[in-house]
């Protein structure tokens, strides 16, 4: 372990950020990395436990007590080499996963845990300033070829692990540029998009072919696909918005939370607004903003928002208001369900919970419907019913109408898109509508075909389309070769 007393006589400390009145005005990252004598202090403060349940809440299966102990030793080069062991893009993890593996470290249980997430994410970042991460070559080809359909955080996992085994892999993508949504889902205030460019330039080293532009299911069919590779991999993620069935949805101004994101994050890669927003610009800038929608999908159009120059935001939340602290002995090491705030709420917002939307009020003209105004609300409870499952019942008296310019829907995602790629790859789907694979092969009803991320597990995080697109590519490599060497 590093140093024995380290958690006893070292403070937490993480990392800072830009002030909100200065960040709003631009969409670069604002957090501010520690230097790195802190750093290694940081990493100190793991106790190398027995059983180090920092394990147990990271999907990835990250060797956290080892590279702390580098860091703490002052071998970086070596941190590195352990967190890659594990983790493809500890880039990607380091600005946006939020951090399963702290609300399990064992200092959690009666102190502030060790700072995991921070220092992943300067080892990475050092990583690269060194020049210590190189493309990984396959030691001989296999001559096997393999179709990733889908260039998110699962399905480039997924790719990079099967050139490495020494496949020809091929990763399709039907948006102008790769990255699924770590492109355009996530905004660049939370991790530029040079970072996803560079992974690319590594992977097409490695062997990696990209082709955008692609619809798999539209421009090309499955069975094209299936006559010219070996094996297919299912990794589009789960597309599919959650929608808001109340009167005036049809009104303008209501729009999906992606449609909003995505047309910003072309802005800023510099898309000219004709090719950023063929539809129509959906723009915040002057307007009362509602956000429907209480995770990270509505936290990120209120920072967006935000730097578009919004009037107000506003972001309802069905659910009730989550304590300010949990209990951590009831918890521990699980996720905790308690309050948090992002650094987006923290910008300027609103927040309301137990709000349920009736319907949207709008502006007609000649009888037709224009544009939405307002919306009409009213409080709810969540209470026990029959058969002990939990209900929604609306509080007497509690309607309340509040104006609305511009409504986006962040109230998540129902699984894969159906139409085109699901269709017609024909393969079976689980209750909840995503493509049916085990966790041992990720292989569907289908023998050439695979399944990994989200279109395979429903709406996730990143660390977890990582996990699973590593796994997938162990269960393709088996499937080929009749035996794999890539971990799980």
């Amino acid at each position: 372990m590093g140093k024995i007393t380290g958690f006893l006589e070292i403070e937490r400390q993480d990392r800072s950020s830009e002030k909100p009145e200065s960040r709003i005005h631009n969409y670069h990252e604002f957090v501010l990395p520690l230097p790195a004598p802190e750093v290694s202090k940081q990493a100190a403060r793991c106790m190398d436990c027995g059983i180090p349940f920092c394990h147990q809440g990271c999907p990835v299966n990250n060797l956290i007590p080892d590279w702390n102990n580098l860091v703490y030793r002052d071998q970086w080069r070596t941190a590195s080499e352990s967190l890659h062991s594990t983790n493809n893009f500890p880039e990607f993890t380091g600005r946006v996963c939020p951090a399963p593996c702290e609300a399990s470290c064992t200092l959690n249980i009666i102190d502030n845990p060790v700072t995991i997430k921070t220092i992943e994410c300067q080892i990475v970042d050092r990583g690269w300033e060194e020049g210590w991460i190189q493309p990984v070559m396959a030691p001989r080809k296999t001559g096997k070829t393999v179709a990733v359909v889908g260039s998110g955080p699962a399905g480039m996992a997924c790719a990079q692990q099967l050139a490495r085994a020494g496949h020809s892999v091929t990763l399709f993508e039907k948006a102008d540029r790769i990255g699924g949504l770590l492109r355009y889902g996530i905004p660049d205030f939370k991790m530029e998009k040079h970072l996803i460019d560079r992974r690319m330039r590594q992977m097409q080293a490695e062997g990696v072919a990209f082709r955008t532009n692609v619809e798999v299911g539209v421009n090309v069919s499955m069975d094209i696909l299936l006559a010219d590779y070996d094996a297919v991999v299912l990794s589009g993620g789960a597309e599919a918005p959650r929608d808001l069935p109340v009167a005036g949805r049809e009104l303008d101004g209501i729009h999906f939370a992606m449609d909003f994101l995505t047309q910003q994050n072309k802005r800023v890669a510099g898309d000219p607004e004709s090719k950023a927003a063929p539809d129509g610009t959906i723009s915040a800038k002057g307007k009362h903003v509602v956000v429907i929608g209480g995770g990270d999908t509505g936290s990120d159009c209120i920072g967006t928002s935000n730097r578009h120059g919004a009037a107000s935001v506003t972001q309802f939340e069905i659910m009730p208001q989550p304590p300010a602290k949990e209990n951590k002995m009831l918890v521990w090491p699980d996720w905790p369900l308690k309050l948090r705030t992002s650094s987006s709420q923290q910008e300027g917002c609103e927040r309301d919970w137990s709000v349920q939307t009736r319907r949207a009020i709008g502006s007609e003209n000649d009888g037709i419907s224009g544009k939405v105004t307002a919306l009409e609300c009213v409080r709810v409870d969540w209470q026990l019913g029959d058969g002990g499952q939990m209900k929604l019942v609306e509080m007497p008296g509690s309607e309340f109408t509040l104006k609305a310019d511009l409504v986006l829907l962040a109230m998540g995602f129902v699984g894969p898109k159906k139409v085109g790629l699901v269709d017609q790859s024909g393969v079976e789907l689980d209750a909840c509508g995503n493509v049916k694979a085990p966790l041992t092969s990720y292989q569907t009803s289908k023998t050439k075909i695979f399944s990994c991320g989200d279109m395979r597990r429903g709406q996730s995080l990143v660390v977890w389309a990582i996990r699973e697109g590593r796994q997938c590519a162990r269960g393709v490599d088996e499937f080929l070769m009749g035996a794999s060497e890539l971990p799980r």
